[in-house]
């Protein structure tokens, strides 16, 4: 029996949620069920994660809902979840015949995964609770600080930051596996992960150098348009870190394939959250939580993404 498991891809949390519901499904369905990962994303003209479901079970994690027949199993935390009312009321439609659960107070689909999989199905796994806080603690951006969000000196922050850059599905077909049968402290400490991140670890210096020079402050904003050159990576904190007072920063990158930006509240700003920036960023295609979202552009459109981030920051500094 093939089971396929499309996750959210370049995400720690997505990947730690996968690795948790293999846990799942080989205690229900047997060790030897045959699993296939997919990694999907948001930016634009994304293929379909419908046309992703060509398993005997098929299963999506921590990423938008899909109303399709074929899907079985669903686990998402993001206020987002649901594109449309149809797909909610799909949704809605068949929670008593089929395994779709959605909470938004979590701060992880990863521990979602874990806490149902204990409630619901009678599966414990304390072998996987390492992972479980360390994706909890990624996700929620549960730091004591900036600087301490930005330092990737444990080898689990290197390899978050290695699954953000190489996150693909070839990459996770490799890694879930390792991660049920490895500690996940181990599999981090693996030269592969150390070599990879030497080279992140550079183009993260690059990033915050970028920021500096083109940020913009506002009253409660920073904003930063890093759309004139291609970025290769993108720096979550850098700019609470480089700019304590600002409450929200708005990031604009242009990326090999399109533009991106990155909405965030500074949950160390010593001010309260005041705006919901996945609403903000549904308006405009994008979405995420409360105190995170994103929004994609095509390349084509650059220019309407630089109009979008300078009206968002605009709002949030209102």
């Amino acid at each position: 029996m093939l089971a396929v498991v499309a996750t959210h891809g370049h995400c720690f949390d997505g990947l730690c949620s996968a690795v948790v519901f293999t846990r799942l499904l080989r205690a229900l369905r047997g060790p030897e069920l045959e699993l296939r990962y997919h990694a999907c994303g948001y930016a634009p003209r994304q293929r379909d994660v419908a046309e992703l479901l060509t398993g005997d079970l098929n299963a999506i994690l921590d990423y938008r809902f899909s109303p399709s027949e074929r899907l079985d199993w669903y686990f998402d935390h993001h206020r987002t979840a649901f594109a449309t009312p149809e797909a909610r009321a799909f949704f809605d439609a068949r929670t008593s015949s089929h395994a779709f659960h959605y909470d938004a107070s979590y701060s992880s689909c990863t521990k979602l995964v874990r806490d149902l999989a204990e409630q619901r199905y009678g599966v414990s796994m304390p072998e996987l609770e390492p992972l479980t806080r360390w994706a909890d603690k990624i996700d929620s951006a549960a730091f004591e600080s900036a600087a301490a969000a930005l330092d990737h000196s444990h080898p689990v922050m290197q390899l978050a930051g290695v699954v953000e850059h190489h996150g693909d599905s070839e990459w996770l077909s490799r890694f879930v596996p390792r991660l049920l049968d490895t500690p996940i402290e181990q599999v981090a400490a693996r030269s592969e992960v150390r070599s990879l991140y030497a080279k992140i670890r550079r183009r993260k210096a690059a990033f915050a150098r970028s920021v500096r020079k083109n940020a913009r402050t506002l009253e409660r904003v920073v904003l930063v348009d890093l759309s004139g050159s291609e970025v290769e990576t993108y720096g979550k904190f850098v700019t609470y870190a480089l700019y304590p007072d600002a409450m929200y920063s708005v990031i604009l990158g242009r990326l090999e394939n399109g533009a991106r930006i990155n909405v965030g509240y500074n949950p160390w700003s010593q001010r309260s959250l005041d705006r919901d920036l996945s609403s903000i960023c549904g308006r405009y295609g994008g979405g995420g939580h409360p105190f995170v979202g994103g929004i994609s552009f095509p390349a084509e459109d650059v220019q309407r993404a630089r109009h979008v981030a300078r009206e968002i920051a605009l709002e949030l500094d209102g």
